[in-house]
């Protein structure tokens, strides 16, 4: 729409200028420059569209001007000297000095494009500064969209009113915003007002490694999915005892990485990773793999450990390319022979169960619901990057189990879809909007019959108090328009205690929300802050799917449901995924639901009662030790191993000789295996 008025107003002006007309050349020029920036601000895909077709803001606006000269002339404007000079020569100057601020601010960005960017480190040796203003340092047809407006209206008054001072003052006006924002980009061009060199940065670098020495690390790579594997391997990376450090390789990665006091390192260029060769780091923890994974792989001083996202039966959870890794760190028993019976070529000596450090703080059940309504968690997985039946119940039976779930009055229903779904198939995109509409309909239809009830001022207002705090505490103050520079400048070392202070924020935010939330109201919940875990405490049962998530619930010990819609028959199901062993297995019409209430609200007819339990053991590993101590004690015992492996790579100067696995010790000890 937008990219057609913007060509009608052109051609309409075009013949304005050339009648001429100086109402309808108005008009359009107006209408013209109004639709220009309305597309950069609303729809900045499609101006990237045209410029890609040759026809961008430079062309269009140039094209504006052009028409508008031409018609001043046609109206014998152009004659009065001045003015004709003006417009000769302040429409080109105008030009130039648009490019030259370009060109400044291509330097200035590359000049604060830095090898290696950080959080919660102490960063002013490498002299962070404030970001330009975005208008001048990253949109460059937005400023000269911007900048070129005085001398439109200019031109457009002097057609309207037939005095050439108005072209004169606009013309005039635009070329010195476009003087003053090149001149403010030279300046930061200056020595000792840009940031440090590449190079510099570097040996700052390894000069913070010497002086902080990390020892333990955890390395994400892949995209915005894989911080939301990270964030769950936060909590227990702050809690151990070694000096704990994360390694990112994707810039935009830094921001996208939930509140932690963790330092943080992102380097986006391999050959920058490899200084990690020369620090002290001993162990990197991997919860995700992507093709930068083998780059980390490849520093040899460094032992790596598999983590993953989760206690799963999905296809990832037992792929081969784990046995890249010195050791992959599994939940319990289950994922150990997973992946022998995978035949993935995973050494069995290289599994270690450490149990699920996140379940640590999972409440287990406090037994049936005690009011009227009965909790159901809904907390589907998503369509998987092969898009395969069975990944995610959304699209085919999705909108039949919230549909049975809304028609039981006595269910208060909680809708957590995992943050992907619709990604990888658009008729999942399509059946979560219809999911969402339905719960909010059942919620505003519940509103109406429980309007008599009180409202709860004093809890919203506490929310909103906990709220700001919690805000102050974990989300730093970042102006829209700083770029990595600017971040790294206003995220420096935390204060001492933000964040035990931060956790407890966190803990009473969720105290406050769900005071705030009436029991009879259903809630779509997104977002970071009320995560999986926090729903498990509020929920009475789970239905989900074949995914982590199934296998983290059983830590609570409370009923679930697992929909199948993988074409299997339920005794197949059942076989081929362990963790549904010990819940109700649903069909794609939702047939079971009743089930799983009558489950949860009478736990005496719960036939899977013990079945759960000795699932919890099978998937997840006794319930002591607990697994953060046993996760930290994996942590210990492999930066050990690092540390005989350097022992031994000094001694003999980097040189060991190889054996075969499963022989004998070899003349020199056995050096290949730590």
């Amino acid at each position: 729409m937008l990219p057609a008025l913007i060509a009608v107003a052109l051609a309409v002006q075009a013949v304005g200028a050339l009648l001429p007309a100086v109402p309808v050349l108005v008009m359009s020029a107006a209408a013209g420059l109004v639709a220009d920036l309305a597309l950069h601000r609303w729809r900045s895909d499609l101006a990237a569209v045209l410029g890609e077709l040759r026809a961008g803001t430079p062309v269009r606006q140039a094209a504006r001007d052009l028409l508008m000269f031409t018609a001043l002339i046609r109206t014998g404007e152009g004659d009065q000297g001045s003015g004709y000079l003006v417009l000769l020569i302040g429409l080109p100057l105008f030009y130039a000095l648009h490019f030259l601020c370009r060109a400044s601010a291509l330097a200035v960005r590359r000049s604060r494009t830095l090898p290696v960017l950080t959080r919660n480190i102490d960063a002013r040796a490498l002299r962070p500064s404030a970001a330009p203003p975005a208008l001048l340092s990253g949109r460059p047809d937005q400023r000269l969209l911007a900048f070129s407006l005085p001398s439109t209206v200019g031109m457009v008054t002097t057609a309207a009113t037939g005095s050439a001072e108005w072209a004169t003052v606009g013309i005039a006006g635009s070329v010195l915003l476009a003087a003053a924002g090149t001149g403010m980009l030279l300046w930061r061009l200056l020595p000792g007002r840009r940031p440090v060199t590449g190079e510099q940065a570097l040996q700052w670098l390894e000069a913070w490694f010497a002086e902080y020495q990390p020892t333990v690390g955890m390395y994400v790579c892949g995209g915005r999915s894989a911080a939301h594997q990270a964030n769950m391997w936060l909590a227990p990376l702050a809690r151990l005892q070694e000096r704990p450090l994360i390694v990112l390789r994707e810039r935009f990665m830094v921001k996208h990485l939930a509140a932690t006091d963790i330092p943080v390192v992102c380097l986006p260029n391999v050959s920058d990773l490899m200084r990690l060769q020369h620090s002290t780091l001993k162990v990197l923890i991997h919860p995700s793999r992507s093709g930068e994974t083998a780059q980390a792989l490849r520093v040899p001083a460094i032992r790596h450990a598999l983590v993953d996202h989760g206690e799963s039966d999905e296809p990832s959870s037992r792929y081969p390319d784990a046995k890249a890794f010195d050791e992959v760190w599994v939940a319990g028993p289950a994922a150990r022979r997973r992946y022998a019976l995978a035949a993935a070529g995973v050494d069995d000596r290289d599994v270690v169960d450490i149990g699920r450090p996140q379940r640590d703080a999972i409440e287990p059940s406090a037994g049936p619901p005690s009011g009227p309504y009965t909790t159901v968690l809904y907390a589907p997985t998503w369509e998987g990057g092969d898009a395969g039946p069975g990944n995610t119940s959304v699209i085919q039976a999705g909108e039949n189990i919230v549909r049975a779930l809304l028609a039981d009055p006595g269910v208060r229903l909680l809708y957590r879809p995992h943050r992907l779904i619709g990604t990888a198939d658009i008729r999942a995109a399509a059946a979560d909007a219809r999911i969402r509409r339905m719960i909010g309909e059942a919620t505003a239809l519940r509103a109406v019959q429980h309007r008599g009830d009180p409202i709860a001022l004093r809890e919203a207002a506490e929310l909103m108090l906990r709220t700001s705090a919690l805000d102050r505490l974990t989300l730093p103050a970042l102006r829209t328009g700083a770029d990595d520079v600017e971040h790294m400048l206003l995220q420096t070392v935390p204060e001492p205690g933000r964040s035990a202070a931060a956790a407890a924020a966190a803990a009473a935010w969720k105290k406050a929300y769900w005071a705030s939330v009436p029991p009879w109201a259903h809630r779509t919940v997104t977002g970071t802050r009320l995560d999986v875990y926090t729903c498990f405490d509020t929920a009475h049962l789970l239905i989900g799917d074949v995914s982590g998530v199934i296998s983290d619930f059983l830590a609570s010990g409370k009923p679930y449901a697992v929909t199948n819609t993988s074409g299997l028959a339920e005794q197949d199901f059942r076989a081929a995924f362990p963790a549904v062993r010990a819940g109700v297995v649903l069909t794609s019409d939702a047939r079971g639901v009743p089930e799983v209430l009558e489950f949860a609200r009478h736990p005496e007819r719960d036939p899977f009662t013990q079945a759960r339990a000795d699932l919890r053991r099978h998937l997840l590993g006794p319930a002591g030790p607990p697994s953060a101590v046993r996760f930290e004690s994996a942590v210990r015992a492999l930066c050990a191993r690092a540390d005989r492996h350097r022992g031994r790579a000094t001694s003999r100067g980097g040189l060991a000789i190889p054996r075969q696995r499963g022989t004998g010790p070899a003349p020199d000890d056995g050096t290949f295996r730590d």
